[in-house]
């Protein structure tokens, strides 16, 4: 028989990411978080990906987004918490 697990609020983890929409094409991403982001990788809905390997508190990188239709792309970053292993995912869209 499956069970609702209820939410263990002492574990929640808010996003670590800013994004700064500084141009249309070239949205910057910002680890505005307490900790470094582990194995950051990004990628698109068509089919581009890029690997930024781990990103410290503060540190800025930017997204190209050139050859992209601003109207569907689709953003999604994934990086490892170092604290806990854990892999998360976040999308954003322009």
């Amino acid at each position: 028989m499956m069970r609702t697990r209820e939410p263990d609020v002492s574990t929640a983890y808010p996003v670590p990411w800013r994004v700064e929409r500084v141009s249309d094409s070239h949205p910057l991403v910002v680890n505005s978080g307490s900790e470094p982001a582990e194995a950051v990788r990004v990628f698109r809905s068509d089919g581009s990906t890029a690997h930024w390997g781990s990103l410290a508190p503060g540190e800025t990188l930017d997204v190209c987004l050139c050859d992209a239709d601003l109207d569907t792309v689709i953003v999604t970053l994934c990086w490892f918490r170092r604290s806990t292993g854990v892999e998360y995912a976040w999308r954003f869209v322009m």
